[in-house]
């Protein structure tokens, strides 16, 4: 029998542990490049000691240390999240900002999309009639009139990808006035200005809500482009008088949708500059890979859009909070750093106040994957945020301000965090994963990059780029992630439809809401 190579990858020269690549993992007797021999089975994506690691010892991955030692761990033995003591995530107070000199890269020119071009300024990459609610009550009938714009109506106009209603949970039994209520309220008011919405979003409202559905409608985006009768027209309350039972507040929605649809078909698309961008960076199901394959890949995708001058975000707080002595050196100045900070700081407290810590964030599935803890998965998470300096910092539901590289600060749930993403103002959706996850969106493509080729071939089809070649040395990161870049362009411009859009796979939308619930 042929014998097995045995695969493992060593991230630093400093790091006492490697982390097993083989599909199935290694049986006991298997001997890696260095010498050491596996004293017991380790499956793929965990780790194993390279030295004898006494008690209290620090582990190091990526030339970092994501714990310590409860009791002696020695050479070739498998070692797990009950095996460590989790260090203290960095202090915020003395971290250095903007002290990394950027790294003067060539502007990358010539590469273009097919969108849609709004007068705003952004693109969209589809072209979708968002209907937005201002409370949840009225969510069954939006998805009723839905259903039927799809069936009825859509067909006449040809150049419209689709329809979404913007359901949510939110809008009335809140605290509606408190401090933390701005999240949830700029969020949707954001959302309505996504780009691929072209400007023609439509308000649902109740008539009851604390949530008053104008105040959801869109600020024009240029001055004196919408007059106020223009956005009251895109306003509907269903307990409007005028209205005699069901049948007459859909029929009237039907109405309001095709004036709006009849403004979206007559737009086309066009060639657009990669710099029109805006793309979001998320990892979910992430295993001991995701940061060896799938995250370098999408960093170095995302170095591109920067090169090309998109704009990339990267989001997931307490994936970066025991990663953050990492960032601050990469901001373009102190009063960015200090920004970034201040969302650290604030998370911190978040958490403190709900009686939880940052160590609730790693799930049993990261676990299986063989990520010990917060620590190591955070300093995986933030690869996919790239090389390029931190050019600005943004709270959650706060819309893109810069071209570049932008954390928009938000929860690491991959539904919450993609929610928030798309209010900031994104266009494209890039999304790692090692254990598998169906999520998609129905606002954005969303491209899945798997960080293991076992995980690529299970799902064949539902992944749209296998990472896990890096890992096994059939690929180079570069090269998967110039794949990554060109199947953007190629996903925006609408000549490729990415696994979620052809499976129809859609999450509901997830809000963020900090403040107090009545």
């Amino acid at each position: 029998m042929p014998s097995i190579k045995c695969l493992s990858i060593q991230v630093d020269p400093r790091d006492n542990v490697a982390v097993v690549v083989n599909a199935g993992g290694l049986p006991a007797g298997s001997v890696l490049d260095d010498g050491t021999e596996l004293v017991e089975q380790i499956p793929q994506g965990h780790k194993v000691a390279l030295v004898d690691i006494a008690q209290d010892a620090p582990v190091l991955r990526y030339g970092e240390v994501i714990g310590f030692a409860r009791k002696g761990i020695a050479r070739g033995h498998w070692i797990n999240e009950e095996m460590l003591r989790m260090p203290e995530p960095p202090a915020l107070d003395d971290l250095p900002l903007a002290t990394r000199k950027a790294v003067e890269r060539e502007p990358l020119e010539g590469y273009t999309f097919a969108g849609y071009r709004n007068a705003d300024g952004s693109v969209g990459t589809r072209n979708i009639l968002g209907i937005s609610t201002s409370v949840q009550c009225v969510a069954g009938v939006t998805d009723h009139v839905v259903g039927r714009i799809k069936r009825e109506l859509l067909l006449r106009y040809p150049n419209v990808d689709d329809v979404v209603a913007l359901n949510h949970g939110y809008g009335c039994g809140v605290a509606i006035n408190a401090p933390a209520a701005i999240v949830p309220i700029r969020t949707l008011q954001n959302l309505a200005r996504n780009p691929n919405f072209g400007g023609e979003v439509m308000v649902i409202g109740l008539g009851c809500e604390k949530l008053r559905p104008q105040r959801l409608v869109a600020p024009p985006s240029l001055p004196g482009q919408e007059t106020a009768q223009t956005v009251h027209s895109s306003i509907l309350s269903l307990q409007d008088e005028r209205f005699s039972g069901f049948n007459a507040m859909v029929e009237s929605i039907m109405e309001l949708a095709q004036t709006h649809l009849e403004k979206l078909n007559r737009r086309t698309r066009e060639s657009c500059p990669a710099a029109d961008l805006v793309v979001g960076m998320q990892c979910g199901g992430s295993d001991a890979l995701s940061g060896l394959t799938a995250n370098p890949a999408v960093g170095f995708a995302a170095d591109l859009i920067v090169r090309a001058g998109g704009s990339v975000i990267f989001s997931e707080v307490t994936e970066v909070r025991d990663a953050i002595h990492l960032l601050t050196p990469r901001v373009i100045d102190e009063e960015t750093g200090r920004a970034l900070l201040l969302e650290m700081a604030w998370y911190d407290d978040y958490l403190s106040r709900g009686q939880a810590d940052r160590s609730a964030n790693t799930t049993p599935g990261n676990k299986q994957g063989g990520l010990a803890n917060i620590v190591e998965k955070a300093l995986g998470s933030i690869i996919k945020s790239g090389s390029s300096p931190i050019v600005d910092v943004i709270g959650p539901g706060e819309r893109l301000r810069r071209k570049g590289l932008t954390f928009a600060a938000t929860p690491a749930s991959d539904f919450i965090c993609g929610t928030l993403q798309l209010a900031a103002g994104m266009n494209m959706h890039l999304f790692s994963t090692g254990r598998g996850t169906p999520y998609g969106l129905a606002m954005v493509p969303v491209i899945k990059v798997a960080s293991n080729s076992r995980l690529a071939g299970q799902w064949f089809d539902l992944i749209d780029v296998d990472a896990g070649r890096i890992a096994t040395g059939d690929a180079s990161i570069a090269e998967v992630g110039w794949e990554i870049f060109r199947l953007i362009l190629d996903a925006a411009s609408g000549r490729t439809l990415v696994a979620a859009e052809r499976l129809g796979l859609r999450n509901d939308l997830v809000l963020f809401n900090p403040a107090p619930v009545t």
